[in-house]
């Protein structure tokens, strides 16, 4: 008995499992690793080819998700996987599995923030580097702080409730009469911040632009988080809330591509209607002598209580307002000398009051 005892082939056992099971778990693990690295870097490569040929967004995103794959958050599932093979102590798979969790979400956090990081970087090159876009710079970077900072709140509240079993919900429910007296608090700030946003994507205005706000008129200086500032063209600075600035009927000039021009011209009534007759035709030929200018019409449109009125319409091809101003100067001008050359008088207020002589 002694003899076929010591005879017998040696057995080693380290915490519960032979030096087999160890061999094949991290055999396991290294094949694991391995695989997992080798398609990692095949996959970064592919996309990384495809989104230098494609002009997609989508693939450098996927590229820069890929490429945020942590080496150690391989190795980590890789030694997971190959240990489930293993009997381990007691709560030992209940430990490995938060630990898997824990590092799934850190993974997570770290693919969304190379998410939001790349579609920010994309988004910023297409912007234009003058004054004109320094807003929308500056609201993509803090946007993309932002969703960093809620993605990690979000990883953060998951773990506590299913790694460490705090109950968030009974967390929240404490604090409700704070939360609700916070946002109360908050909202006209929330309401700007996402006005704010409103601006930026909509872009109903840009730095630069002139616009009017209701009677106000003014050049848009700067578009914050919470207010945008309008220098006004009598020279002071106007600062309005974004919620309240776009609860208002806005008018951009400078998107505009021409000016309708309408202006009358009042002449007395002693004109003999020959004369009268070729008046609109004179004026169109004033009007279309000057550039850029699209010529509409001329009509005698009126009979006033002290004038006959020509009313005419034509069109500058040109937002540019002292540009206007020079050709309906000059338009003026030369209604004023040829008017004056057919003898055409102007007319003014006046009242004719006849006076009859009683008999008696």
């Amino acid at each position: 008995m002694l003899l076929s005892a010591a005879l017998a082939p040696a057995t080693h056992d380290w915490f519960n499992n032979s030096l087999e099971a160890w061999l094949t778990a991290a055999i396991t693990a290294a094949a694991l690793f391995f695989v997992f690295t080798i398609s990692r870097r095949l996959l970064v490569a592919r996309l990384s080819e495809l989104s230098s040929r494609s002009a997609r967004r989508i693939d450098d995103i996927l590229t820069a998700v890929v490429r945020a794959t942590r080496i150690w958050v391989l190795l980590v599932i890789s030694l997971l996987i190959g240990a489930d093979s293993l009997t381990l102590p007691a709560h030992g798979d209940h430990y490995l599995a938060q630990i898997a969790v824990l590092v799934l979400l850190w993974q997570t956090a770290i693919w969304a923030g190379a998410a939001i990081a790349s579609w920010a970087k994309n988004r910023l090159e297409r912007q234009s580097i003058d004054t004109a876009d320094q807003a929308s710079v500056a609201m993509i970077r803090a946007m993309s702080v932002i969703s960093h900072v809620v993605v990690w709140l979000l990883v953060v509240i998951t773990a506590l409730e299913y790694v460490f079993d705090v109950h968030i919900t009974a967390v929240v429910m404490s604090l409700g009469v704070g939360g609700i007296a916070l946002a109360l608090a908050v909202q006209n700030i929330l309401g700007d911040i996402l006005a704010a946003l409103a601006i930026v994507f909509d872009k109903p205005f840009d730095v630069g632009d002139s616009i009017g706000v209701d009677t106000m008129s003014g050049t848009v200086e700067h578009i914050g988080l919470k207010t945008t500032r309008i220098r006004s063209t009598s020279g002071e600075q106007i600062i309005i809330g974004n919620a309240d600035l776009l609860k208002s009927r806005l008018r951009n000039y400078r998107r505009m591509t021409q000016r309708r021009v309408a202006f009358n011209l009042d002449v007395t009534y002693d004109t003999p209607p020959e004369v009268l007759g070729k008046l609109p035709g004179l004026v169109e030929q004033i009007v279309s002598a000057q550039t850029p200018v699209r010529f509409d019409r001329s009509h005698v449109a009126s009979f006033g209580d002290s004038a006959i009125r020509l009313e005419t319409v034509y069109y500058v091809l040109d937002a540019d307002y002292k540009l206007y101003m020079d050709i309906q100067q000059a338009i003026n001008l030369d209604v004023l000398r040829r008017f004056t050359a057919e003898q055409v008088k102007f007319a003014f207020p006046s009242r004719t009051v006849y006076v009859e002589k009683s008999t008696t």
